[in-house]
């Protein structure tokens, strides 16, 4: 072995190492100072990224926008849509949220069915209760909104069998082997991403539940759908696995009050019967991207997806605009001479 790959190997097992320890701690810290050491580091996120700053203002300008234009706008989200200062608020908030996700995913250990009693609620349970206990598949699709592994669990836990999600699987196998460790134990089997159709089909058949997120296109080949008022590309793979197994989709979104209590809802979104193939998932992704709507409306500044490209117009604009930048800074140099 090279000293270089040597020294890689070493650097991999001390993160696994770290990530551990800190999960270890974490899962045995009062949450109250962690989340607060959380909002600590959110804000100091907030002015050390300046290109995910602006990202995140951006589209959720957009959001609060279009939620104030159709009467869905929390009070904070109408002041952001018409404040530039209310806006940047929340984008602080989106930050501070974004790291207090990550603080409960490593307290991850600690949930269990105690803990899932008291911190969730769904809004809609009988109807949720309905959907776990009949027979069949369940096809349950979500956003990067919240703490959204949490209905998982409850799906899992409900079912007695583990409920299936692909996960990209990460470049350091400590690592990878402690997330699939942990995950297991709560019940959830990780499923590459590589495999991933062929083993949530076959879950489905076998009458157990997946769980899958539909709000961002990580593998390119989205569907342009109307989102917040402009196309974005989501994943098709959601309504494919439908499509091909004939399992309706319950979209789901989570989202944490300031109580610490987080709630979900889920809501059955059938499937087309009529037209082409092309035309049923692109009618069923529009019946999705309402239901996203609905529950990003709850609460924008949990929207993990707006640290990311969501509408290609918007990561175009400030492209055009560094290239008018950099082609002035060219001019003003060429006359200077």
């Amino acid at each position: 072995m090279t000293e270089g790959r040597r020294g890689r190997t070493l650097a991999r097992r001390f993160r696994a190492r770290a990530v551990v320890a800190a999960s270890w701690l974490a899962c045995r810290l009062p949450e109250r100072p962690l989340l607060a050491l959380a909002d600590f580091l959110g804000e100091v996120w907030y002015r050390l990224a300046p290109d995910r700053r602006r990202r995140a203002r951006r589209n959720l300008a957009r959001v609060t926008r279009w939620l104030a234009a159709h009467e869905l706008a929390s009070e904070a989200a109408r002041a952001a849509a018409r404040d530039p200062r209310a806006l940047s608020d929340l984008v602080r908030d989106a930050f501070r949220h974004s790291v207090r996700y990550y603080v409960q995913l490593a307290r991850a250990p600690i949930v269990d069915r105690g803990y899932l009693d008291r911190w969730l609620v769904f809004d809609n349970e009988a109807e949720v209760n309905a959907a776990l206990d009949a027979p069949g598949g369940k096809l349950f699709v979500g956003l990067h909104i919240g703490w959204f592994e949490l209905p998982a669990l409850v799906a899992a836990a409900r079912t007695g069998r583990p409920a299936v999600v692909p996960s990209e699987t990460i470049a350091d196998p400590a690592l990878q082997a402690y997330l699939v460790r942990t995950r297991r134990r709560l019940g959830l089997e990780l499923v590459e991403l590589a495999s991933a159709k062929r083993m949530l089909k076959a879950a489905l058949e076998r009458g157990e539940t997946v769980g899958l997120l539909g709000d961002r296109d990580i593998t390119g080949g989205g569907i342009d759908t109307e989102l917040f008022g402009a196309p974005a590309p989501l994943a098709a793979g959601p309504a494919l696995l439908a499509l091909d197994t004939g399992v309706t989709p319950y979209v789901f979104g989570v989202w944490r009050e300031a109580s610490g209590v987080y709630h979900a809802r889920a809501e059955q979104v059938p499937f087309p019967a009529d037209g082409s193939r092309r035309e049923r998932v692109t009618a069923y992704l529009q019946a999705e991207a309402r239901a996203f709507e609905r529950f990003v409306a709850a609460a924008p500044e949990q929207w993990l997806a707006v640290f990311h490209p969501i509408w290609p117009d918007l990561e175009a604009a400030p492209v055009a605009e560094d290239a008018r930048r950099a082609r002035d800074e060219a001019l003003a140099r060429e006359a200077a001479r």
